[in-house]
């Protein structure tokens, strides 16, 4: 019982630094003028980007306090290896965060969006957060695969498919953005459902990683609703793909990871459609998002904007259920 309360009071602390420091991080993103159009809006209005900036800080210190707790006053349930995975998961989370925030740095000069990476920077610059989780061995060598089973990868894994699985799933979540409170809305629901299964599994890393990552998108999800006061950026998108991989790595879940990432998936193969120069946003009339192609389905989002019936709010509300009943199938899969 003194496990689940000091977990909770770290989530809260995740929580409360992501709910009391992200006022004064719109301020300051405001004053150093890195901010971009809302695109679905009647009069494209400049909001700050980059909010994974908090959301990663929310992380740290909600991580850190858990370390503390059990390293000074109660056992550690795994032994001391566990310190070495919580860390090797900051670190991988970190350095992803950074590389987000890197892309959100240089905006274009009509502030329609960042423009700070190249396409083929991005994932050779993700392949670094990887390195942690690499030289630690991290995971088990043998995966269990939908509809393949049990398949052993022996150094495959640590060598090639750790930084696979970092480098897509960071570069996957990406794929799906534009709207306000979408990627952290879909953050909620796949940290929640893949916490909850970890926890209910015995996986006790993946499980501490995703509460912590809920608390802290849950208070910024306050923030990034709509009407936004802030933009997500890559530096959240690509934390996200991060915490993805490490829960996925850490607790051995690569198949329920997959499976909740089903909509990702469906997301790159309509994006590939556009050739990747689509965007998933549309545009504001009469209260009501419009798709910039007309009928054409280059995202999600376009399942719902083509008809010009739905607000944003709404919009995000359907993508947020979509994720719900693929992430509700890692319970049956």
């Amino acid at each position: 019982m003194i496990k689940i309360i000091i977990s909770l009071l770290c989530a809260l602390i995740s929580f409360l630094v992501v709910w009391i420091f992200t006022p004064w991080l719109i301020k300051y993103l405001k004053r150093i003028n890195l901010v971009v159009k809302d695109q679905n809006k009647e009069d494209t209005p400049l909001v700050p980007i980059s909010g994974g900036l908090i959301v990663m800080g929310g992380m740290f210190i909600g991580l850190l306090m858990y370390v503390f707790f059990k390293v000074f006053f109660f056992e550690l349930p795994l032994g001391r290896y566990y310190l070495t995975y919580v860390f090797a998961a900051i670190i991988s989370i970190m350095i992803i965060t950074f590389i987000g925030f890197i892309d959100d740095l240089i905006i274009k000069r009509n502030h329609e969006s960042s423009s700070g990476l190249k396409q083929w920077q991005k994932p050779l610059l993700t392949l670094v957060a990887a390195i942690p989780l690499i030289v630690i061995n991290a995971g088990n060598d043998t995966m269990s695969m939908p509809f393949f089973g049990d398949i052993k990868f022996g150094l495959i894994y640590p060598m090639i498919l750790i930084p696979l699985g970092v480098v897509g799933a960071a570069n996957m979540v990406n794929l799906l953005a534009g709207f306000n409170g979408l990627e952290t809305g879909m953050g909620l629901v796949y940290t929640g459902m893949l916490g909850l299964y970890a926890y209910t599994n015995g996986r006790l890393i993946s499980a501490l990683i995703a509460l912590m990552a809920f608390s802290a998108l849950l208070a910024f999800y306050y923030y990034n609703k709509c009407p936004a006061k802030i933009l997500p950026g890559d530096s959240l998108t690509y934390l996200l793909g991060a915490i993805l991989a490490c829960i996925a790595i850490l607790g051995n879940m690569e198949k329920a990871v997959l499976i909740a990432s089903i909509p990702f998936f469906i997301e790159f193969v309509l994006k590939a459609r556009g050739k990747f120069q689509k965007q998933s946003y549309g545009y504001y009339k009469d209260g009501k998002v419009y798709n910039l192609y007309g009928k054409k389905i280059y995202s999600i989002p376009h399942l719902f904007t083509r008809t010009g019936k739905f607000s944003e709010k709404q919009v995000v509300y359907f993508c947020i259920f979509i994720e719900f009943l693929f992430a509700s199938l890692i319970w049956w899969v």
